[in-house]
């Protein structure tokens, strides 16, 4: 049997054997449960991975509000780099690089008013142009902002705070807390234990990034602060890199290493952060899509046995077309069509269906989840066309595949035996 492309007239004869005959309609059903079941796979399919893809798409945003793209890191035990204003030029004029500024981070215990203490990530941020170039943080402040404060009589520094962590404290804006400094712990010659010193600080603002880790653990302090606060006097241990496009971290950090030499620096980008976590996303993306890819293959099945139906029920028509001219090349085409028709239906109604249904589930935010557990608290859909586009192909494809038993079965028939069929 050669295949091509149906003549009209081959075409008008699938359409019509696809309809049933009259008073009969169970070819006219089984099309239909054909129909509906690559549409079901369409559907299912486009949300599956439109999910898959915004799940990715704003963790990383997320991530990136509070995180630059990458670090420079130093080596040693004492972690800081003393003479960071040097690297931070050679890592500017570094090609890729966009932004650059100082950090610095520890760690810290928070006590509100009443006692109750929190464990805290401390990030030393470079204010004004540092922070809005490098990272998002200006962008996502709920109220107030990260401002610097000259210590005083009352207050050592001002902080700001993530909401979820400010809302355990129960403080706002302009609330006092205290904070371990870590550099100015002591310890005790008679005991010989380490006696923590507390800073207090005002908190001036605080942010919401929308990244559950980072709202529910920061805090943020403006770098000459946490400078005195972490005892790095002049010195920072890290810093922060901006680059033009985020998936292209790997690339600026691998010139970076080249340019600064190695040792004693290192560079780890957000993607290396991270990496467990969207290898867990991918991987479970082409799981559910494999899962999902099933049911249109249950569906080519039930496209076979439609077909096959329709040969055994039209086996004295087909008989009559041979007889009449038609080849055995143009019968076997009449089920190719047929099976067409089917997967382009299908997978026109599955595709409508599914971009439907993901723009509702993004728009309302339709699926909430535990954001203490996946970061954030919806499922976030984003279809992206080169996923559509594999998708339709696979679906008619498919359906085309599953026509070639049926069809080979009717080109075969001898149109005298076809004839004398009851």
């Amino acid at each position: 049997m050669a295949l091509g492309w149906p003549s009209a007239l081959e075409r008008r004869i699938a359409v019509r054997y696809l309809r049933g005959q009259r008073g009969t309609r169970s070819a006219t059903l089984q099309t239909l449960v054909a129909i509906g079941g690559i549409a079901v796979g369409v559907m299912a399919l486009v949300v599956v991975l439109g999910v898959m893809n915004g799940l990715r798409d704003d963790l990383r945003d997320r991530i990136l509000v509070a995180s630059p793209h990458l670090r420079v890191l130093p080596y040693g035990e004492g972690l800081r780099l003393d003479g960071w204003r040097d690297v931070l030029a050679v890592v500017e004029r570094t090609p890729g690089v966009v932004a650059a500024a100082p950090e610095v981070v520890a760690s810290t215990l928070i006590l509100n008013r009443g006692g109750y203490g929190e464990v805290a990530k401390v990030a030393g941020l470079e204010l004004g142009t540092g922070t809005a170039n490098v990272t998002g943080l200006d962008s996502v402040m709920v109220t107030g902002a990260i401002e610097a404060r000259e210590p005083n009589d009352s207050i050592d520094g001002a902080v700001a705070l993530g909401s979820k962590l400010a809302a355990r404290l129960t403080v706002g804006r302009g609330d006092l807390l205290r904070v371990v400094a870590p550099a100015s712990a002591r310890t005790s010659r008679v005991t010989g234990t380490i006696t923590p010193v507390f800073w207090t600080v005002e908190v001036t603002g605080i942010f919401e990034t929308g990244m559950y880790i980072y709202d529910n653990e920061f805090l943020v302090m403006d770098r000459a602060t946490a400078q005195r606060f972490t005892g790095l006097d002049s010195a920072v241990n890290t810093i922060a890199v901006r680059v033009a496009d985020p998936w292209e971290a790997p690339i600026v950090a691998a010139r970076l290493d080249s340019v600064l030499g190695g040792y004693p620096f290192l560079t780890e980008t957000w993607q290396a952060q991270n990496d467990a976590l969207f290898r867990a996303l991918e991987i479970e993306k082409k799981g559910m899509g494999l899962v999902i890819f099933f049911i249109m293959v249950v569906a080519a099945f039930n496209i076979v046995g439609t077909l096959t139906m329709v040969v055994r029920h039209k086996t004295r028509e087909i008989g009559i077309l041979q007889a009449m001219g038609l080849p055995a090349d143009g019968v076997g085409r009449i089920f190719l069509a047929q099976g067409a028709i089917i997967g382009m239906v299908g997978t026109g109604l599955g595709l409508v269906a599914g971009l439907a249904l993901a723009w509702a589930v993004d728009r309302w935010q339709l699926i909430r989840i535990d954001a203490s557990i996946y970061f954030i608290e919806h499922l976030p859909v984003r279809v992206e066309p080169l996923d559509v586009l594999l998708i339709v192909v696979a679906a008619v494809g498919l359906a085309v595949v599953a026509t070639i038993h049926p069809a080979r079965r009717a080109a075969a028939l001898q149109p005298v035996e076809a004839i004398r069929a009851e």
